[in-house]
């Protein structure tokens, strides 16, 4: 139903404020920041809703914190009760609701939540947690959001959203027709996020069998090797220094310098990688510190400030990547830079670059760089280092991807405020299972092969949540333009219903309104 079509008969539209007997006491949100710290929070107690448990229709009851019985006490106006509808008022997207569940008797809202309590028998509590996740709805939030990084949205702007009331049974019979046609689909999302998961679990259980040697079993005991790992890396290490020296006359000769006496030994060798706990590998294969197979780097990414981005050049920047996965060249924010900045940061096809600062669930993720990405930029947050020639990228970008390589790369981070970071060290001194060099090679066309095969029947599963997502706000849709269920004449109008709980807002101020001082008497 657009704007310009007309409700149905007994439908009305009034703001959300109206549903309620008392709007500022029904609809309220949690208590300013400095009144509920997380150093507040407990292991046990009075539980309390964030905005990590809030879905839609749905509370996560996952990663819940608490406060104590006597803080729960001080903030009486933000807690929440069984029935009470939690609303989202930060993120993206915001203005996701659900209903607080019966098994938290009482809780605390943080500052981000709104609890919106019916008090009055006249709106069904699904009914209108349905329609606040309804698309119409779901628009207005975004309609009224302040804050660009992290949108949200004040309470006063929430109580004048508009909203659709119909008639009771109506209510009634809309619900159970929800109830029914979306269990359905989510039943058949439940089942896709599943195999999803079983994808993901499949990836990583391959790539393990990869980077421990499980997965060209078959293929060293038909095929015969005329150079082991260990002998690679003695190859790769004694090219390292000879680069290095390559380079140190070359600065003595441009300097008009003869080499010092002894000048070899100041040759920096590579870090030795920790072996400690480490499984042993298939023989032929040998540990190596990623600090030894580094021809270049790593390095740090560029930063500059915001008024520096908006045209230019391409940058890379943390989320324009996922493991596997790449935005667009044509997708990248643009940056202005010189010459001699484009020449230092500039990406060049087989490199590998890290995410050094993030979250820890996306810290360390990594990104062999393709043809594509030639002469882009990379941001401050990530580093990138390129490998010796005899060293697969796809292989140890691979390794960087899987659990266990993830898992050594990010051992040693460091925590900061909401972020976790690992510097040039960390990623030097990573431990890498290096086979020989044509292991490497048919390593990584196992595995694209059978992992590109995997990522297709992700993409198909995506695209089917995708698909039911708009369906159901398609049902949400009907629902709220009175299309879903057909209206009965007879049912008492929305009109009526108004008009109660406007009388019970009214004989509530009454009673609330304070009685004036009595005249004295002689």
């Amino acid at each position: 139903m657009s704007e310009n079509q007309e409700l149905p008969h007994g439908w009305i539209e009034l703001e959300f404020g109206d549903l309620f007997s008392q709007p500022g006491d029904d609809i309220v949100d949690g208590p300013f920041g400095s009144n509920l710290k997380a150093s507040e929070y407990v292991s046990a107690g009075i539980p309390i809703a964030r905005l990590q448990n809030i879905d839609r229709n749905r509370f996560i009851a996952k990663n819940i914190q608490y406060v104590t019985d006597h803080k729960a006490e001080e903030l009486a106006r933000h807690t929440f009760a069984p029935g009470d509808i939690l609303i989202t008022k930060l993120g993206d997207p915001l203005g996701k609701a659900c209903l607080a569940p019966s098994s938290i008797p009482r809780g605390v809202l943080v500052a981000d939540v709104v609890r919106a309590r019916l008090t009055h028998p006249w709106i069904d509590r699904d009914y209108l947690c349905y329609q606040i996740n309804a698309e119409y709805m779901v628009e207005q939030f975004k309609g009224q959001t302040k804050g660009t990084t992290r949108p949200r949205v004040n309470l006063t702007k929430i109580r004048t959203l508009k909203a659709r009331l119909c008639p009771l049974p109506e209510q009634t019979r809309i619900v159970a027709k929800l109830e029914e046609l979306l269990s359905d689909l989510d039943a058949g999302v439940a089942e896709l996020k599943a195999a999803q998961q079983k994808l993901a679990q499949y990836r990583q259980s391959l790539l393990k069998a990869a980077v421990e040697g499980a997965l060209t079993a078959d293929w060293r005991a038909q095929h015969t090797v005329s150079e082991s790992g260990e002998q690679l890396l003695a190859r790769i290490l004694s090219e390292r220094r000879a680069r290095w020296e390559a380079r140190q006359l070359a600065k003595f000769a441009e300097q008009g310098k003869t080499p010092p006496k002894n000048w070899q030994q100041k040759y920096p060798e590579p870090v030795t990688p920790d072996t400690t706990g480490l499984p042993a590998l298939p023989e032929g294969w040998v540990w190596a510190s990623l600090d030894s197979l580094i021809s270049d780097g790593p390095q740090n990414g560029l930063y500059l400030p915001a008024s520096r981005y908006g045209f230019g050049v391409p940058i890379l920047r943390i989320d324009d990547y996922q493991i596997g996965w790449c935005r667009n060249k044509s997708d990248l924010n643009l940056v202005d830079a010189d010459e001699e900045t484009k020449n230092t940061y500039s990406l060049v096809a087989g490199d590998l670059v890290i995410n050094r600062v993030n979250s820890m669930t996306h810290l360390g993720k990594s990104l062999l760089v393709g043809k594509v990405l030639n002469g882009v930029l990379f941001e401050s947050n990530m580093m990138r280092f390129s490998l010796a020639s005899s060293v697969s990228g796809g292989y140890v970008s691979h390794y960087l991807g899987s659990d266990v390589g993830r898992n050594r790369l990010i051992r040693d981070s460091k925590w900061a405020v909401n972020q976790a970071s690992i510097n040039q060290q960390d990623v030097k001194r990573t431990p890498v299972p290096l086979p020989p060099e044509a292991e490497q090679h048919v390593i990584s066309e196992l595995l694209e092969e059978q992992l590109s095969a995997a990522a297709d029947q992700v993409q198909a599963a995506e695209i089917s949540i995708k698909q039911a997502s708009a369906q159901r706000q398609n049902i949400l849709r009907a629902a709220f333009a009175g299309e879903l269920v057909p209206q009965d004449p007879n049912d008492e109008p929305a009109s009526v219903l108004l008009a109660r709980i406007r009388a019970v807002r009214a004989e509530q101020a009454a009673v609330k309104k304070p009685r004036g001082r009595r005249a004295k008497t002689a």
